[in-house]
């Protein structure tokens, strides 16, 4: 039970890799509070699995592209925090909301990029500010990147981008919260098998590609990803700060 007594808060876990995350904290030990944007029956079935492993949990609704909503949702969540845990803070957060577009980088409307900029990068941003008077000093945040900052895949130029702006925010964050002994790092996932990546798997040949492509040779799923952000909230992974850790199996080396 290495995060007993911590509380994590990881955006868009009322399924895919938000959902597994959670779920591997809570079987580490940690409360969660679990976010959706629109599926409510999906976060309070989460909370369900998480009660029955003998945690806390609770829902709680956030659309991360809407930056005007962010001060409400931080008095909910000091509200919520006060009246399950009689605490004024929470220990781990977890940026893992997103969505998924894809277009060549001639065919890119500015429409998309600002979908995926606000999702990606804005909402990261500044909802991390808004919720750093809640996040307990030595606390940890824990940014989800993607293996495509690495390696090129035609169709995702606009989401790698926002991808690599959080790595470069993650380190800047570390520099400037090190005073408070909060850790700050990146995980980068390679293909991974969710709803995020149902359609792009579905094309003929797709996964064959990536698995042959991948020096485990398969495509990912979301257990592979769990226990690395679990690691990087826990007291063994103290000393890792400022890195971008990839989760990939080894994709395009």
């Amino acid at each position: 039970m290495k995060h007993e007594n911590k509380i994590a808060l990881v955006t868009g876990s009322s399924r895919g890799l938000g959902r597994n995350i959670a779920l591997q904290l809570a079987r580490s030990g940690a409360d969660v509070i679990v976010t959706y944007r629109k599926g409510k029956e999906e976060g309070d079935a989460v909370v369900a699995e998480i009660t029955s492993l003998g945690r806390k949990a609770v829902a709680l609704q956030i659309d991360t592209s809407l930056t005007k909503t962010f001060e409400a949702f931080a008095t909910t969540l000091k509200e919520t925090l006060q009246s399950n845990w009689q605490r004024d803070t929470f220990d781990f957060l977890v940026n893992n909301a997103g969505i998924d577009i894809a277009a060549p980088f001639a065919e890119t409307t500015e429409d998309q990029f600002d979908s995926l900029m606000n999702v990606h990068f804005k909402g990261v941003f500044f909802l991390t500010q808004r919720l750093l008077p809640l996040i307990a000093d030595g606390g940890r945040i824990v940014n989800t990147s993607t293996g495509l900052a690495r390696f090129s895949i035609p169709g995702y130029a606009a989401y790698a981008s926002m991808k690599g702006a959080i790595e470069v925010l993650t380190r800047y964050l570390a520099k400037e919260l090190g005073k408070r002994r909060i850790n700050v790092n990146a995980v980068a996932p390679g293909a991974i098998e969710t709803d995020f990546t149902k359609e792009a798997l579905s094309h003929p040949g797709m996964r064959d590609i990536l698995s042959a492509n991948t020096a485990l040779g398969r495509v990912g799923v979301p257990d592979d990803i769990g226990g690395v952000v679990s690691f990087l909230c826990s007291e063994e992974g103290r000393w890792v700060n400022a890195q971008r850790l990839e989760a990939s199996g080894g994709m395009f080396l």
